[in-house]
């Protein structure tokens, strides 16, 4: 099945299966992806994530985490930058997800970073979505 748009379709997979209490989901594997889950498990959004051979293109397994009360870490997933509409920003106009409490990933010329990463490097690029 050919996608229009991976990243969204992930989004939506990770959004649906955290409300329904899903401990894993299964996501067709995109290079974009697998870089934009690898921030969201070191910031501590998932548990894990790993590539799932399937004789294919292949799929990525991502295990969802949860509170203790059973409440989703990921209170809310955005897709910022569409394909038919993409939205750059400049270094000094890098947004802050609920003041700080959530993350922007960006794809800027030195690869998907988080907002905070990319105030570091000095650097703009594409605002692919926000998590909180």
């Amino acid at each position: 099945m050919n996608l229009t748009d991976p990243i969204s379709n992930a989004l939506t997979i990770i959004r649906n299966g955290s409300m329904a209490k899903k401990i894993k989901v299964d996501i067709q594997f995109s290079k974009m992806t697998e870089e934009i889950f690898n921030i969201l498990k070191r910031e501590k959004y998932i548990k894990d994530f790993k590539f799932i051979d399937d004789k294919k293109q292949g799929a990525l397994r991502v295990y969802l985490k949860y509170t203790r009360n059973e409440e989703p870490v990921i209170k809310g997933l955005a897709r910022i930058s569409k394909p038919s509409l993409r939205v750059y920003v400049k270094k000094d106009k890098i947004p802050k997800v609920f003041g700080g409490l959530g993350i922007a990933i960006l794809s800027s010329s030195r690869g998907i970073v988080t907002d905070t990463q990319a105030r570091e490097m000095q650097a703009g690029g594409e605002v692919l979505c926000y998590v909180w």
